[in-house]
């Protein structure tokens, strides 16, 4: 929620020159990648995070996730008050006016002067020692005047408000109503709760221990072995580093939970990197008791990019999933397997991540609308590719962590209108996530996850 006014701190009317704080530092740097790299904060702020103090540590992903939820209210903001375009602004410069209207804006704890100083002595460390009496100036008007801005509409009020783009919002409208999604777009801004699994490595005293060191950890409501942590402290992040738990959203144990692989069944992930899903599924197979997967069931995960397959080796070793064997493939071309040589695949598609955009604030700034057309197009070839290596009467299972009804609806119908083999039936989970056209949909404002998209075929 944004501060008023009054409760602002007047700042020191002399500017301080001194190092700038290695939590501010380090959110700069990651602003300026995730802007001219397109990279993702939740692939930065670990590397940036673990060089820093738990104090730093904390600020740093504040101050990053915060600006980049609030990132069009704040640029509204700075053309308010400097009656000139964001696009105009060198980008140093228009980073440490962000990060310093974020501070006085929205965050009571942080005195005035030391947010001022501090996006003053940023632009001064990255050699933009001209723009120093400007951020200066605006921040300070910042803590002095009212701001006010105008809309020209409703729909322009939330779309600024929340931070989102004007055409996704408006596409989010024709989709699911205002109301839905006025509730998605402030949903999206909220700080999603920390949930983690269990893995192989984990132990029956895993859960209590992290207890008894002062988390408040609640069972997931709505997936098995899932657990939501309120607040977070150097244990938990020791555990996660040595793969004892493993962070993964809600939504995403669903589908998992959604393949339910059976004893003997083979197995195939298609699009597996970073490998979240396959490492759960071995994983949950062992935990059935009297029934876990044997060592010489199939289970092959896949992915393109070499570093994608970096990725999920390094989560397999990293958890013990140790029968996982991975294959470097394309998945939009064939696949370097038989026909019909697994009794299930899931096929979780590189897709838009709207769903996500709780996770990666991000996403809405870097999507245009005509992606989402190549997205499906990319979604259906890997669906066709993976249909072919599916037995008789087994189960394809497709996903995505989109909201989008191009990416999820659409596609499972084309694919059902060209593959008359293939029958659609319901995905194995609550009734709280079927929809009327037999698949099954997170929504993150109901469900306080993120949004994902199940669809479950059967190959006759």
């Amino acid at each position: 929620m944004v501060k008023s006014n009054s409760s602002i701190q007047n700042p020191k009317s002399k500017i301080q020159n001194r190092k700038v704080s290695p939590a501010r530092l380090a959110a700069f740097e990651i602003l300026q990648k995730i802007e001219m790299d397109k990279a993702f904060s939740s692939a930065l702020l670990p590397i940036y995070e673990e060089k820093l103090q738990p104090k730093d540590r904390a600020l740093c992903h504040n101050l990053t996730l915060g600006v980049l939820r609030n990132q069009i209210y704040l640029d509204r903001t700075i053309e308010k008050l400097t009656a000139k375009k964001t696009n105009k602004f060198d980008l140093a410069v228009l980073l440490a006016l962000r990060i310093g209207l974020y501070q006085l804006l929205f965050l009571d704890k942080i005195p005035a002067h030391a947010a001022i100083n501090e996006s003053v002595n940023l632009v001064q460390k990255t050699k933009k020692t001209s723009a120093k009496n400007l951020v200066n100036a605006v921040l300070r008007r910042a803590t002095r005047e009212k701001i006010e801005l105008e809309f020209a509409d409703e729909t322009e009020k939330i779309a600024v408000e929340t931070s989102h783009p004007r055409w996704l919002f408006e596409k989010w409208i024709r989709e699911f109503g205002f109301e839905a999604a006025k509730k998605l777009a402030f949903a999206d801004n909220e700080t999603p709760n920390l949930v983690f699994r269990l893995t192989a490595k984990s132990d029956a005293k895993t859960v209590e221990t992290l207890a008894k060191i002062g988390l408040e950890i609640n069972e997931s409501e709505i997936v098995a072995s899932a657990w939501k942590v309120f607040g977070s402290n150097e244990i938990l992040r020791l555990y996660a580093d040595e793969g004892k738990i493993y962070f993964q959203d809600e939504a995403s144990q669903l589908v998992a939970q959604a393949v339910e692989l059976k004893p003997g069944e083979s197995f195939l992930d298609v699009c597996a990197a970073p490998g979240s899903k396959v490492t759960q599924i071995q994983d949950s197979g062992f935990r059935i008791q009297g029934s876990g997967i044997k060592v010489q069931d199939l289970l092959v995960a896949g992915d393109y990019f070499e570093h994608r397959i970096r990725i999920l080796q390094a989560n397999c070793r990293k958890q013990a999933a140790d029968y996982i064997n991975i294959v470097r493939y394309d998945a939009e071309n064939a696949l370097p397997f038989a026909d019909e040589s697994f009794d299930v695949v899931l096929v979780d598609a590189p897709c838009s991540g709207t769903g996500t955009i709780r996770h990666n604030p991000e996403i809405r700034y870097f999507l245009s609308e005509k992606d989402f057309a190549e997205l499906s197009a990319k979604q259906l070839k890997i669906l066709q590719t993976a249909s072919k290596v599916l037995k008789k009467t087994g189960r394809l299972v497709y996903s995505t962590c989109s909201l989008e009804n191009e990416e999820n609806e659409a596609v499972i119908e084309e694919f059902l209108e060209e593959n008359r083999e293939f029958t659609k039936v319901l995905p194995k989970l609550s009734n709280l996530f079927l929809t009327d056209k037999d698949f099954a949909r997170t929504f993150p404002p109901r469900d306080k996850t993120d949004g994902f998209f199940i669809a479950e075929m059967i190959k006759r």
